[in-house]
């Protein structure tokens, strides 16, 4: 004896298939490559940001100056520059440190904590996003720092 399938669950269940498979569609088409000629270009198979809806992943910057060469004469100095890259990167996406709702640090030493929360707290002064601080061996160019962030537009 053959079951008979309820129209109503076919139903619901090819809806929700057709609202996936619309959505994942919407999300390949608006995603998007933010590049800022005022950040560091990508040292390898990597875009600096992409951004999908409103919501803004940015690559882990690290301290490179202007000149495109690592300042490593402090941390104070390195976090600097590493944050003002980002802050590029934001405002190339239109949006500001304001709507960085997470950001991941790497550190190579973990004593450097305090200077770089010194130099982090003047950038991200109101409301400042969750966070996580990680200390790791090694960095890309022999950089001690590296913070990648998520934003969110409004």
């Amino acid at each position: 004896m053959k079951k008979k399938i309820n129209p109503l669950l076919f139903a619901i269940a090819l809806a929700l298939f057709f609202l996936v498979a619309y959505s994942f569609k919407q999300i390949k088409k608006e995603k998007k490559i933010i590049f800022s000629e005022k950040a560091p270009k990508p040292i390898g198979p990597y875009s600096q940001a992409i951004m999908v809806g409103n919501t803004l992943f940015v690559s882990g910057m690290v301290g490179i100056n202007d000149k495109g060469v690592l300042d490593t004469s402090d941390i104070k100095t390195e976090t600097k520059l590493a944050l003002n890259n980002i802050l590029e990167i934001l405002k190339a996406a239109g949006m500001n440190e304001n709507q960085v709702v997470k950001a991941t640090v790497y550190l190579k030493d973990i004593r450097n904590f305090a200077a770089m929360n010194e130099v982090y707290g003047s950038v991200f002064t109101k409301d400042p996003p969750a966070r996580e601080t990680v200390e790791i061996k090694n960095l890309p160019k022999g950089a001690r720092i590296e913070i990648s962030v998520v934003a969110v537009g409004m």
